[in-house]
């Protein structure tokens, strides 16, 4: 995946709290066997609604997303994960998320930002005034124009992947000259699991 250490740019005003997975991206859209073009089926539901701000031409190209409380809950789906990234959004920004889907976001490279609902509010306001906000991963800050600073958590685990870009395939492949070494271990110490008999 792609690293990710600063998001900048105009954000999707969304807002809504307890927007689920199957909002996010309806179950016929699970029949696919890639990844690209969930960004098609994404918020079909919202984007079914003459006005949305998902298809209003000022937000497109956005990459960042502000959502309201509890955001990405009801099932596991990754293709939620999968279809906010093939929209180009980067970094959600919410008071709160599934931890289902806040892992799922990670592994797929984007970046779950926690802030209080007054944060929120302020950048809702600043998303619909057509500025611009800064997500500064590195420094863990929420920047606006207009001097807005908010800070925010993130596991140092999650900090790290998303600042390499490493999805767990990665994290495996940094580990492949030990991994290697054990195998090579294991098989001279117990070769009657490699040759599939038992002493």
């Amino acid at each position: 995946m792609d690293a990710l250490s600063q998001v900048e740019g105009r954000a999707i005003p969304f807002g809504a709290k307890n927007v689920d997975t199957d909002i996010i991206i309806p179950a016929v859209w699970l029949k696919t066997i890639t990844r690209e073009g969930l960004g098609k089926g994404a918020f079909e539901s919202i984007r079914a609604i003459e006005g949305n701000v998902f298809d209003d031409p000022a937000y497109a190209g956005s990459p960042i997303l502000i959502a309201g409380d509890n955001f990405g809950c009801g099932s596991s789906r990754e293709h939620a994960a999968w279809a906010i990234l093939d929209l180009g959004i980067r970094a959600v920004i919410a008071p709160s998320y599934s931890d289902i889907f806040s892992g799922n976001a990670v592994k797929n490279g984007i970046l779950p930002v926690v802030l209080p609902q007054d944060a929120i509010d302020r950048l809702m306001e600043v998303a619909r005034e057509g500025q611009p906000i800064t997500v500064d991963l590195e420094n863990q800050t929420v920047t606006t124009p207009f001097q807005d600073r908010f800070t925010f958590d993130i596991d140092p685990f999650r900090k790290h992947c998303l600042l390499h870009g490493l999805d767990e395939v990665a994290l495996t492949l940094e580990r492949q000259a030990q991994i290697g070494h054990f195998e090579s271990q294991r098989a001279g110490a117990q070769d009657w699991l490699i040759k599939g008999t038992h002493v």
